[in-house]
């Protein structure tokens, strides 16, 4: 963000307000920079200030927030301008406390942690700001998870599925796709009523420009923001964005709408205020993070919420990312982020290579909301499908070792690889709800346990073909009564069937 840019962000947050507090702050409430060190200023001659407070250096068009309170000086973070400030320069109290501009036209831009536009389409009007710390809604105006997010992924919908208001965090090594799962639950909230924000914290500015590629050709954009404070930003600036994005989810929250905000990642933004506290002077702890790296994350996640219609009836979904390294999800941050959330997805590298897509480990991801997230269509399909999968791991690797085995076995076996093969998906084709009952009830009846393991996704996808070219009749019938009646179980059968045979 450059200094014209900060500039005209603080004008409009104390235009906001009223301009109270910057005409209290001409009437003498400055001091001065006694200390300037990697983007950490010391003040001195103000004593008024507020943790968490906006401080304005006006010489460089420059602003800090204030972390640290000692007796006689005070210590901000420089948001922007750091290389520009010095000691001795002018620092003025604001009476500010950070927040974000917010409104409907952010819909389909790109802006950082202030609410600044880095995609270079011009400004963005403001409906007013919201504050980028809040306490989260408490037990009273909350209510229970129980509509579904449709991811589009059968795996993550069929055996661990996500709730509108949840906190789902997907966690896995590096080159997992963890990011792709997150971009294709996005891509599949077209048409459903979703406004998603996608989070990037500390990536390559390529890589952001390829996600915002793929959510334009997609049609994502239409309904996305991405929030972002790229790797060659400040520590400030990649420790303040998630709070900036869920500011403006709670925005649209407060309007009765749901949200999916996706934070991308958070081991980058635990690493950034660990950066951040060590620059400050805080004590060390564990791997190095201060000890209240816990609520750096708790207070951020606490704020989904699914609202009771007394306060509007809105949302917030989250689902952070963490990466682990070499699967440890013992690590310090792994731990912190899975004891706060409401259930993890697990992507193993060694599934990743053996060409499962996702690479999601059935056994170690678990979703704390469960059925209750489900249609009833997908709780009754979906059945004992984790079942079948956890029998098939357990028998896989004792019948390595066994020259014979009996049929019973060898039956549990070929259903296993049938359906690994049938939870396979490509990047970037979410499922339709139909899609995904038709695929599960083929996979769990039997209907290609005869079929060449290698084969079975090659045949399934064959099977969805036909069916939309030849039963657009079950395709309505799914998508009105989103419940395995006798009628819709009769219906899936006879399609399986004959698609099948086609």
């Amino acid at each position: 963000m450059d200094q014209s840019q900060i500039s005209e962000f603080l004008r409009e947050l104390d235009s906001a307000l009223g301009g109270s507090e910057a005409k209290l702050a001409k009437q003498g409430h400055a001091g001065l920079i006694a200390a300037a060190k990697d983007g950490v200023i010391t003040i001195t001659g103000l004593p008024g200030l507020a943790m968490g407070e906006l401080v304005s250096i006006e010489a460089v068009s420059a602003a800090g927030l204030v972390l640290n309170l000692e007796q006689d000086t005070a210590q901000a973070l420089l948001l922007t301008g750091a290389t520009e400030v010095r000691e001795g320069m002018t620092v003025t109290a604001t009476g500010k406390t950070l927040s974000m501009p917010v409104g409907e036209e952010f819909i389909g831009r790109i802006v950082d942690g202030l609410g600044v536009p880095l995609d270079g389409k011009g400004k963005i009007k403001a409906e007013g700001f919201n504050p980028h710390e809040r306490v989260a809604p408490g037990v009273i105006t909350r209510e229970p998870v129980t509509q579904p997010v449709q991811t589009g992924i059968l795996a993550i919908d069929a055996l661990i599925p996500v709730g509108r208001g949840q906190r789902e965090l997907i966690i896995g090594d590096r080159q997992t796709g963890k990011t792709t799962v997150a971009l294709d639950a996005i891509i599949n909230q077209k048409g459903q009523e979703m406004i998603c924000i996608y989070v990037s914290i500390g990536q390559r500015e390529s890589r952001l420009a390829q996600i915002a590629r793929e959510l334009r050709d997609r049609g994502a954009m239409d309904y996305t923001i991405i929030v972002s404070a790229p790797a060659s930003s400040s520590a400030g600036m990649q420790f303040i964005v998630p709070y900036g994005a869920v500011a403006l989810a709670e925005y649209f929250c407060a309007k009765g709408k749901d949200v999916l905000v996706v934070y991308d990642d958070l081991s980058k933004h635990a690493v950034a205020y660990r950066e951040m506290s060590l620059l400050l002077g805080r004590p060390p702890g564990r791997e190095a993070y201060p000890g209240d790296v816990f609520y750096l994350h708790s207070r951020l996640l606490e704020r989904a919420v699914r609202l009771n219609k007394e306060n509007g009836g809105g949302s917030i979904t989250a689902l952070p990312i963490i990466e682990t390294q070499a699967g440890d999800i013992s690590a310090y941050i792994p731990t912190n982020v899975i004891s706060i959330t409401d259930g993890q997805l697990f992507l193993e590298i060694g599934l990743f290579n053996k060409g499962v897509r996702p690479a999601i480990n059935v056994g170690n991801s678990v979703s704390r909301v469960g059925g209750a997230a489900q249609t009833k269509l997908m709780k009754k399909v979906a059945g004992s499908v984790k079942l079948d999968l956890a029998q098939y791991y357990e028998l896989e690797a004792f019948s390595q070792f066994a020259s014979e085995l009996d049929p019973a076995t060898q039956q549990v076996l070929r259903r296993g690889r049938v359906l690994i093969e049938t939870l396979k998906q490509k990047n970037g084709q979410p499922y339709e709800l139909w899609q995904e009952a038709v695929l599960l009830y083929a996979g769990k009846n039997g209907y290609l346990d005869e079929i060449v393991p290698t084969e079975v996704g090659g045949r399934l996808r064959e099977m969805l073909a036909v069916i939309a070219k030849k039963d657009h009749k079950l395709i309505e019938l799914i998508n009105k009564h989103k419940e395995l009646t006798p009628e819709v179980e009769t219906a899936i059968k006879s399609a399986v069937e004959m698609a099948l045979k086609a």
